[in-house]
């Protein structure tokens, strides 16, 4: 068999097997219900969690989804747990950086490891996330960058100094990248989530949930599964055309 002809059946095949994706902090909250709609549509989803096994263990095992156990705040981990994926699973199409934590407090309170752990894990953990893979995607002309920003990174937040500043910072991050890779065919977007009903925000006393509601023009929160839909678009070939952009699914709490 010529080479020719073994690269067109390498071709072929490549071309019929899923996409691969990759999401980060991808077994609870807002990642857990991207995995579960990046599967849905046909992905080979990888997703990776810092540190609750038992968590993980139950999301593998209902979803079928695999877990790698990885901080993505440190780079050397990232990289070899990103190798250790696309070895399992094939070359990482999509990426979606989706892990992120908080250390909130005032200003004034706020301590240097509290705006560390934050810039650490939420926007270097982005550089961590992408830079081990953006060669890869450079070499196969295609990738999809997929960045979970936040409405406090638009607009600040109280007590949220550090958050806020990531948040924006990925924004950059994302801005960058769609004009390096656009004419590799990889885009890069980012989403900006209000107040999403997950574990944590449900866990806010009743009386603070509602006066966050009262700020939301749709008078509710909104749903992991409305940014997982929105995510699902920007990593189909339908949205090749959109690039470095910001979709803000806030229920009309904050304009750009």
């Amino acid at each position: 068999m010529s080479n020719d002809v073994s690269k067109d059946i390498s071709h072929d095949w490549r071309m019929k097997m899923a996409k691969v994706a990759l999401v980060t902090g991808g077994s609870r909250g807002i990642g857990e219900a991207i995995s579960k709609a990046l599967k849905a549509e046909g992905y080979e989803v990888a997703a990776t969690y810092a540190g609750n096994d038992e968590k993980a263990a139950k999301f593998t095992e209902e979803t079928g989804i695999k877990t790698y156990k990885w901080n993505v705040a440190d780079y050397e981990a990232s990289k070899q747990g990103l190798a250790q994926v696309e070895a399992d699973l094939g070359p990482i199409d999509v990426v979606v950086a989706n892990a992120g934590i908080t250390r909130d407090a005032p200003f004034h309170k706020m301590t240097p490891d509290q705006w560390k752990e934050v810039i650490d894990t939420n926007l270097t953990g982005v550089f961590n996330t992408v830079h081990p893979i953006w060669p890869g995607m450079r070499e196969r002309k295609f990738g999809r960058v997929i960045v979970i920003s936040s409405i406090n990174g638009q607009k600040g937040q109280f007590a949220q100094v550090n958050y806020a500043a990531t948040k924006a910072g990925d924004l950059g991050i994302i801005k960058s990248l769609a004009q390096e890779g656009a004419r590799a065919g990889i885009t890069a977007n980012a989403i900006c989530p209000g107040y999403i009903a997950t574990e944590m925000v449900m866990a806010v006393p009743e009386k603070v949930r509602d006066s966050i509601v009262a700020q939301i023009p749709t008078g509710r929160l909104g749903e992991p599964e409305e940014i997982a839909r929105c995510v699902v678009f920007l990593a189909s070939d339908d949205a090749g055309f959109i690039n470095g952009s910001t979709i803000s699914a806030n229920g009309g709490q904050f304009f750009v």
